[in-house]
């Protein structure tokens, strides 16, 4: 009877998370689909209990309660800035997790197992290297690629270092290279993630992600756990095809993003006489939308650290209403700190999801736009990645805002992005800067607007 009741709480657990993922795709089921997969971990949980048969469970109820009173706290204090630091440590913890689960298993099993061995090398890779990437998101010092002399050939030879006591360790059984495989892999994740520029971070978030989700398989696999197998299947494989398409909109590979991290940029642009940016104001901008047939919003880490993701929606809305303007918001890929950054902060606001563009559906129109209407998205908007095969980003897909007859920025300065690049089109004779936070420039506007 047991038996039976713990294979249907799987089972349904299974099926909860599986749904939830599908409803998550959409901002009009998400909420939904949170509650489901809540739902579907419950169910899990209440599995994994009965399947312990103890004599006292107030003790992992106790430690379970701990956990979720700490989540609850953590999501209800985390500014909507701060999510893809949230992210990086939860990745962490979830490697983390499977690192202890392979050394209580190797603790009380008198055989060893291969995936055991696989929980704690990826595991530990997951649980260091997300917490070089919480720094990276964190602190603007660590933002930058991070490097030294030979990393590459030191990160190939700790990998065979590595491959080597995992063979060690299955052949001989010595517990001591467990845990010094622990730790090696604790230090990969640490060099892997270092050289990583701060504008390559949104893919690294997705590797990470699809990075728990493995170790999830391996600790299921050890476990038997079905349900464990099927969630991480899902968490790893969702992470590895997001990280995928990252790096196609980047243009680059995960290898190269790894092992390579983002050059430098060329300095010979200091060598240049100074440039002279054109100044608008909220008056300039509202005058020119009144007048437009056709906007384009584009949205970057500037909108979410300005919280301006409302006062857009409210001057779309005016523009629509009172001026019958067409206006649409385009997101690139890699827009933010996180992978659909941009996407959560609109869809918070009750932006309508008809209304968002994708970079490949929407860069065809920038030519026949009255208006583009830019905050802070430096790198994803810098013509360079088309013109100068000198520089970085070249080659990456780009939102084609320089086409737009008119384009205001939204910036607090001309500071460039976190690739470290210099953006031309501030200096385009149809460029306008808008200095200032993002929400009260956008609330000035509409103040113009509904006057």
């Amino acid at each position: 009877m047991i038996n039976f009741f713990v294979n249907t709480s799987y089972l349904i657990a299974s099926t909860c998370m599986i749904l939830a993922i599908k409803m998550l795709a959409t901002p009009q089921t998400a909420r939904r689909g949170n509650l489901v997969g809540i739902m579907g971990m419950f169910w899990a949980i209440v599995a994994a209990l009965v399947s312990l048969k103890l004599d006292n469970y107030w003790l992992p109820i106790a430690v379970i309660l701990s956990g979720a009173v700490v989540g609850v706290f953590m999501a209800l204090r985390v500014q909507i800035t701060a999510l893809p630091q949230m992210i990086a440590i939860l990745n962490g913890l979830g490697g983390l997790a499977a690192v202890f689960i392979a050394i209580s298993e190797v603790l009380s099993k008198s055989q060893n197992d291969v995936s055991n061995i696989m929980s704690l090398i990826i595991g530990g890779i997951t649980f260091s290297g997300s917490i070089i990437a919480f720094g990276k998101l964190n602190f603007p010092r660590w933002s930058k690629s991070i490097s030294f002399a030979h990393q590459n050939l030191v990160n190939l030879l700790l990998s065979l270092v590595v491959l080597g006591f995992a063979f060690g360790y299955v052949l001989q059984d010595h517990v001591e290279a467990f845990y010094a495989l622990a730790l090696m892999a604790m230090v990969m994740g640490i060099l892997l993630i270092l050289p990583v520029g701060g504008a390559d971070i949104p893919v690294i978030i997705a590797f990470l992600n699809a990075c728990s989700g493995w170790a999830g398989v391996c600790v299921g696999l050890s476990l038997q756990s079905p349900v464990l197998i099927v969630i991480g299947t899902i968490v790893g494989t969702g992470g590895s095809f997001l990280a995928y398409t990252m790096t196609r909109a980047l243009n680059r590979s995960l290898l190269n993003i790894l092992i390579g991290g983002m050059a430098a940029p060329n300095s010979a642009k200091n060598a240049d006489e100074p440039k002279i940016a054109n100044v608008g104001s909220p008056a300039d901008a509202a005058f020119l939308m009144e007048n437009a047939g056709k906007i384009i919003i584009v949205p970057g880490f500037g909108m979410a650290a300005a919280h301006a993701q409302h006062a857009l929606k409210n001057m779309a809305d005016v523009l629509r209403n009172k001026y019958q303007v067409d206006v649409k918001f385009a997101i690139h890929p890699v827009a933010g700190r996180m992978p659909g950054h941009m996407n959560v902060l609109l869809a918070e606001a009750n932006v309508d999801y008809g209304d968002v563009f994708e970079l490949d559906d929407i860069n065809g129109e920038f030519q026949d736009t009255d208006v583009a209407y830019v905050i802070g998205a430096n790198d994803i908007t810098n013509p360079q990645a088309k013109t100068n095969p000198n520089s970085p980003i070249y080659g990456m897909p780009i939102l084609d805002v320089a086409k737009a007859k008119t384009v205001f920025f939204v910036k607090r300065s001309l500071g460039t992005g976190y690739s470290n690049v210099e953006n031309p089109l501030f200096f385009a004779s149809n460029t306008f800067m808008l200095y200032g936070d993002a929400a009260h420039i956008t609330e000035e506007i509409v103040k113009y607007l509904e006057a």
